[in-house]
């Protein structure tokens, strides 16, 4: 079969530290995200998407939005199986409970495993769900390897952890107990490879979309098949705004082309943060490289913690650790060709921040 795996969209999300304006085009993102992802599983012939969780970012959803789902969810040609998370819990009276969900889609309402039989497909489906906003009860092995279809899928929320945790561990060695083909994990908002225990392979996708700088980077889902000899399954890029967080070093560049250098191309939509570092020939204004770069991302922050450029030899040859440093690199300076004199240029600057105690 063909598998799609996605979890964490955590709609309605507040969007914290960008303007009213940015973060309600954000939050209408997220939400075209589920009708974007449906459309690339039928268009990739997806057979089952799982969805592990915290789909909604709490119960405090804005109007239409399980509504909204709930009818992009329906478009998908295959079969849909669901395991609430600690942020969107199943509950009575929850968006899980009270909106009418189309019958492709399967919702697991107990927070112990439940198995749906897919003898179409020779396989099956077993997944739990958080009904509070903690579980700190681990996951049961053995309660999920109680079946014997050729392909065994799992689908749960929580924290892969042979300790305790508030949002229910998973030892891997429980997750081997299970002998699934597959399990599909939500929780973790960054992918890590898809893993292995024993026999069972297990992984996170990762957030879909990035809400803040500490979700920087391509954001995602899972795809490809599962068979009865394992699972075989690539990471695939679809947030169409991402987080990033660069540093881009001044030191003997423009700052405007530090900056685009250090984002590189692509980043047209996606929201940007700068820390400026290096030596400056001359002060700049931030305000002005701002307005140069306008267009460049969809919102731009700077950091600024550039120094003053000083000359680098002044002190060389003086009576102390620093001018005898400078003194022994500035005789192999003067006699390099021009591209081994830039490399000693930089070894002297690493030199003297580690002199001064700086990065």
């Amino acid at each position: 079969m063909k598998l799609l795996h996605a979890a964490d969209l955590h709609l309605d999300s507040a969007f914290a530290g960008l303007s009213d304006r940015e973060a309600a085009l954000c939050r209408e993102e997220s939400r075209t995200t589920v009708r974007r992802l449906v459309d690339w599983g039928n268009d990739h012939g997806a057979d089952v998407m799982l969805l592990a969780g915290d789909l909604f970012d709490s119960d405090r959803l804005y109007s239409q939005t399980a509504q909204t789902l709930a009818l992009a969810l329906g478009r998908f040609r295959g079969k849909i199986f669901l395991a609430p998370g600690n942020h969107d819990f199943y509950a009575p009276g929850s968006s899980y409970d009270t909106v009418a969900w189309p019958e492709n889609v399967h919702i697991f309402t107990a927070p112990t495993a439940r198995t749906v039989a897919l003898p179409e497909l020779n396989a099956s489906v077993t997944g739990a769900a958080f009904t509070a906003a903690e579980e700190r009860t681990g996951l049961d092995g053995a309660a999920f390897g109680g079946d014997d279809a050729p392909i065994r899928l799992g689908v749960l929320h929580g924290e892969v952890t042979a300790g305790e945790s508030r949002y229910r561990p998973i030892p891997p060695a429980e997750i081997e107990k299970t002998g699934l083909t597959y399990l599909a994990l939500g929780h973790v908002h960054r992918f890590g490879g898809v893993q292995r225990a024993g026999a069972t392979a297990y992984a996170y996708p990762g957030c879909l979309p990035g809400r803040g700088f500490d979700e920087t980077g391509d954001k995602g889902f899972l795809f490809g098949e599962v068979t009865e000899k394992g699972a075989d399954l690539d990471f695939i890029p679809f947030a169409r705004r991402r987080y990033l967080s660069v540093t881009a070093d001044i030191t003997d560049r423009d700052p405007a082309e530090a900056v685009r250098r250090a984002l590189g191309p692509g980043c047209g939509g996606d929201v940007c943060r700068v820390l400026l570092t290096g030596a400056r020939r001359e002060d700049f204004s931030l305000g002005a490289l701002e307005e140069e770069l306008t267009g460049l991302c969809a919102a731009l922050t700077f950091s600024d913690e550039t120094y003053p450029e000083e000359d680098i030899w002044a002190r060389c040859g003086e009576d102390s650790l620093r001018g005898l440093f400078l003194q022994e690199l500035r005789g192999r300076y003067d006699g390099a060709s021009e591209e081994e004199k830039k490399e000693i240029l930089l070894a002297v600057r690493f030199g003297l921040a580690a002199l001064d105690n700086r990065d």
